[in-house]
Formats: C-alpha cells, structure tokens, sequence
C-alpha cells in the first residue's frame, strides 16, 4: 500500500492545533448510503449553521471515479464558467455551547478503501479522537405521514442499549461508513452509526426531513448543541408536494395506507415488547418474524410497481 499520508493535506499543521473538546469525528459520506439526500443535507446544513475550519482534504483523483460522479459545470450563453467539484474534507466545527469535533464529508470514496482507512487512523491520532459517529440514511417501508424512525448501531452498548432493533442478522452491500463504524470499532474507539429510515418511494428526492432526524440523532448520541432549525421550512414545503402527488391518485394513496397499517402494527408490537406482563403470550413478532414481514411487504409492493409500470402509470413519486 502506498503511504496514507500522501492522500491527505493539511491546511494547517495539525501539530499547532489543540485537540478537538470533544473528540469525536462525525462522518457522513454521500452517495450509496444517503436515502432522500438526508445525509448530505445534515453535513451541508451543519457547516451552515455552525463556526467551521477547513482542517484536511483528501486528494480527491486517487479516490474519486469522475465518470460515475460528474462535476457539475455552468455553460454561460457561448463559454463554461464554473466547476463545482466533489471533493472529501475534514472541517472543525463549532457547536451552539463553543465545543469542537471533526467533520468528514463529501462522496463515499470509490476506490481505494483500505489506504482510505489508514487515512483516517491519522487523523485520529493527530488530533486523539475517541469516539465516532456515522450518518446514513436507508429506504424504509414506511410512510411519510408517520415520524421518520432512527437506528443507533455500534460497539458502545451505552448509547446502543434500550434502543430495540427491528431486524435481525442479515447482509448488506459494504459501504464506507459501515466499514468506518466497523474499522474504528477494532481500533477500540467508541464507533457508533445513526441511520434514519426513508420512505421507499421518496428515496430519490431530496427529502430535508430526514436530515432534521439524523441532526436529532446527532445530538442525543453526542451531547452536542446542533439544530435542525432551518430545514423545517424545506421540510414542510417537501411534505406539501407529496400530499399534492396523493391528491387524486388512488394507488399511490393505497400503498401508503398499507404502509400506515404496517407501520402502526410493528409500533404496537414493540409496545408491547416493552409490557410482557400485559401482552397476550405468543402474539408478539420476533425480530426475525418482523424482518420476515418487511420483506413480505416490499416484495408486494415491487409486484404493485410492475402492475403500474405496464398500465403506464407514473403519478406517484
């Protein structure tokens, strides 16, 4: 492996900076794992709202494939007059209380991985970090009238416990933040994720809801003083133009129901998972049996989809 070091630049020599007050490294990575654009818009709305100082780059051609992420250009009447590029960065960032952290944000790395993470690890040690904190965002089979639901996940059975999980031991594609939570985690650092669930059917809009949630979550995990303030506005203006799609659209008003049925029964089951003196022996789904349902219920729903496809009806988002 080529030397880590060379993938990061340091806009102020991390030996003259103090360690962060709180030394905790957020990262949130776009791309795979970003349901709605929630984790992106949390990282952008936090370096909005808060005092930020651009610590480290990553060099963005040794990670980055430019023909599966293209930088946006801006034609002017005869000439191209701007680039927005992508790039990966690592900001100090200020709370509402003058406290310090790390943020790492930007595209999810496309190549790379391994040099990626021993990357990382120098951060870590340059500026003594304990604990992180991974944002992502995931497709939910649930609907946008009900809260969004969260997921606290990790190897710090403090902030993990009494948070009750809905599935149980399954597969998923690896993506950087998952292998973040996981690398960290080996390294002994208290390496958690925060993971919203979006409706499946708002998953490629961008949806300012779900960025209110994960800053929530954010700042329950890290005693940190971060606010959503700003995005309600965006929010209600999203969840307007969805209650507009299900005007006058019958099927897109049916598979929202069933996911309000589906979604007030799992609340009424972990209700009672939480009372076993008061619920009835036997009736309670096992997260194994609730993971059962979900995949049940979306495979109904893609069978739903291909019936629309072929009656050529696009109304819903």
């Amino acid at each position: 492996m080529r030397s880590p070091r060379k993938l990061l630049t340091f806009h102020t020599d991390p030996s003259t900076i103090a360690p962060p007050r709180v030394p905790t490294l957020v990262h949130a990575f776009q791309g795979f794992v970003d349901a709605g654009g929630g984790v992106r818009q949390a990282a952008d709305h936090i370096r909005e709202t808060c005092t930020t100082e651009l610590v480290a780059t990553f060099d963005s051609d040794e990670l980055l494939d430019y023909r599966a992420r293209r930088p946006r250009m801006t034609f002017s009447s005869d000439h191209f007059s701007a680039v927005e590029s992508s790039r990966l960065e690592v900001n100090r960032v200020v709370d509402a209380e003058g406290r310090d952290f790390l943020l790492l944000d930007g595209p999810e790395p496309d190549y790379q991985w391994n040099r990626f993470l021993a990357a990382v690890d120098l951060l870590v040690d340059e500026f003594g970090l304990s604990h992180a904190v991974g944002l992502t965002a995931i497709p939910w089979p649930a609907p946008h009238t009900r809260p969004i639901g969260i997921t606290v996940h990790g190897n710090d059975a403090a902030l993990t416990a009494g948070r009750s999980a809905v599935l149980g031991d399954i597969e998923v594609p690896g993506h950087m933040g998952a292998l973040l939570e996981f690398h960290l985690g080996q390294r002994s650092l208290s390496s958690i994720g925060v993971t919203a669930q979006v409706p499946h059917y708002l998953v490629q809009f961008d949806y300012p809801r779900c960025a209110m949630v994960l800053i929530e979550g954010l700042t329950e995990v890290t005693g940190l003083r971060l606010t959503g303030m700003g995005l309600e506005s965006q929010a209600e203006k999203a969840d307007g133009e969805v209650a507009e799609q299900l005007t006058g659209n019958e099927e897109f008003a049916a598979v929202v129901s069933a996911l309000e049925t589906q979604y007030d029964q799992m609340i009424e089951a972990r209700s009672a998972l939480t009372k076993p003196s008061s619920a009835p022996q036997g009736e309670v789904p096992s997260g194994d049996e609730i993971a059962a349902q979900v995949e049940e219920f979306l495979a109904g729903l893609e069978g739903s989809t291909d019936k629309e496809d072929k009656s050529g009806n696009d109304d819903a988002p």
